[in-house]
């Protein structure tokens, strides 16, 4: 392998040759090297835009030689085009509150517009990292915005999927409305329902996770962009602070605006931590839902549709492998939330140095629920129910006398499932019937009745 040398105040260090990035990045990879994981594409993608628009607007003032910015333009693209992937070897665990993230793209986009120039690698008389990409920046304004850029497309995402997954749930609502089953609360028989009003419960839970999702974007479009190191605005052009911002909003197509005070949003994280409950409460939903789904199944309710060989000791096993990773994801996402809330409030007078690992977990947490939205609801769609196994446990639970206080009251109620227990009769709709008449059970054990919302006419009680 062929090397060149760069250098920085720390001393000189060789580089792979064809490598875009640059001594700032080459350092990083040696003092980081903990997880191997990379730092997140989306994050790298809207770093890559917050560059470009520091770029256009550093050329339209005149800071930047019109041939140079074109050049550093092109790489930028060519970074958000998804062209140089390879070239951000950074692990997102790193100190520094994301400068080696910033100067990884820095190099990369420097490098790549001298080979647009024509110039070697490393030439950075003709385009430095700094000098010119990192012009009028620093990593604690450009890193803060990328990372609310990044977050609101993925939160865009996650809407659209949670979307996705309330249609599926509402389709599976729609579809069960005429089944009766039996509740059940504390893993006991409780009163009669509807087997689609049951679906009905989990699709309006995960439609206030859209909403609630689709709002929180708002929390996100205050940017710092402009405000250099702690907000201040210092070593920046008045110019350049009040034009970057309407480059930025035109490329990214986003409804950003610049801060106020600067300083404050440098400062404060708690944004971030403001979405991370939102998404968090999101996660709570999926897991209550994947476990119910897991229970209905159980009980014989619906049959969750078949994924895969379920043990490879037990033949003819299936397990409803699907719901448990949903709630694998759910207490994974809770995790990672719990550190966007750690690391938020770790934050130092002007600076978040923790933003790496705030950034890395909140945009995993989105991918992870995005995911999660999008295969429940593909499983969700080929769930079965079963009809006769419903009407069986309805028809043979004794709780399903109290639909019929308003008609004999508690007492008679009472009565009548004391006198079943002593009777041979095996089940207790049939009992009922032989007391109280089979047109007046079927009425009351009607869908309709049931999910009625209580009942609008005047009951005279029968047998008091």
């Amino acid at each position: 392998m062929e090397f060149r040398t760069e250098h920085d105040l720390i001393g000189d260090i060789e580089i792979p040759a064809q490598a875009y990035w640059g001594i700032h990045t080459q350092r990083a990879i040696k003092n980081f090297p903990f997880s191997t994981t990379p730092v997140h594409g989306d994050i790298l993608f809207a770093l890559s835009m917050v560059k470009k628009a520091c770029c256009e607007t550093n050329r339209e003032l005149g800071y930047l030689e019109v041939s140079v910015a074109d050049a550093m333009v092109a790489a930028c693209e060519d970074v958000i085009a998804g062209k140089l992937s390879d070239q951000f070897p950074v692990d997102a665990l790193q100190g520094g509150a994301g400068t080696s993230t910033n100067m990884n793209v820095n190099e990369v986009v420097a490098n790549k517009a001298l080979e647009f120039l024509g110039k070697e690698k490393g030439d950075y008389a003709i385009v430095h990292p700094i000098e010119h990409v990192n012009l009028h920046q620093s990593t604690n304004d450009v890193y803060p915005t990328a990372l609310k850029i990044a977050a609101i497309l993925g939160i865009r995402k996650l809407s659209e999927a949670a979307s996705v997954l309330q249609g599926a749930l509402q389709a599976k609502e729609r579809e069960f409305a005429s089944i009766l089953t039996i509740g059940r609360t504390e893993f006991v028989d409780a009163v009669p329902m509807t087997l689609g009003a049951q679906f009905s419960c989990f699709a309006e839970a995960v439609g206030r996770d859209r909403w609630r999702t689709f709002k929180c974007e708002e929390r996100l479009r205050v940017v710092n962009i402009g405000g250099t190191a702690i907000g201040t605005g210092l070593t920046a052009p008045k110019s350049y602070i009040f034009l970057v911002i309407e480059k930025l909003r035109l490329i990214t197509g986003l409804g950003l605006c610049r801060a106020e005070n600067p300083m404050e949003q440098t400062a404060n994280a708690d944004s971030f931590a403001e979405v991370a409950g939102i998404l968090e409460a999101h996660a709570v939903n999926l897991r209550k839902i994947a476990q119910d789904l897991r229970l209905l199944h159980m009980i014989g309710d619906i049959t969750l549709p078949a994924m895969q060989a379920g043990s490879s000791i037990m033949p003819g096993k299936i397990n409803p492998v699907v719901c448990e990773a949903v709630i694998s994801v759910s207490v994974k996402v809770r995790a990672l939330l719990n550190i966007v809330n750690e690391t938020a409030a770790m934050g130092t007078l002007q600076i978040n140095e923790f933003l790496p690992l705030l950034g890395q977990s909140l945009i995993e947490a989105l991918d992870l629920l995005q995911s999660a939205d999008m295969i429940l609801a593909q499983h969700c769609a080929s769930i079965v129910a079963n009809k006769s196994v419903c009407l069986k446990k309805l028809n043979q639970s004794q709780t399903i006398i109290t639909a019929f206080l308003p008609h004999i009251g508690y007492d008679k109620a009472e009565t009548i499932t004391l006198d079943f227990k002593k009777s041979n009769e095996p089940v207790f709709r049939t009992f009922l019937e032989s007391r109280l008449g089979k047109e007046l059970v079927d009425k009351v054990l009607s869908p309709q009745s049931i999910m009625a919302l209580g009942h609008n006419e005047v009951i005279n009680r029968t047998g008091k």
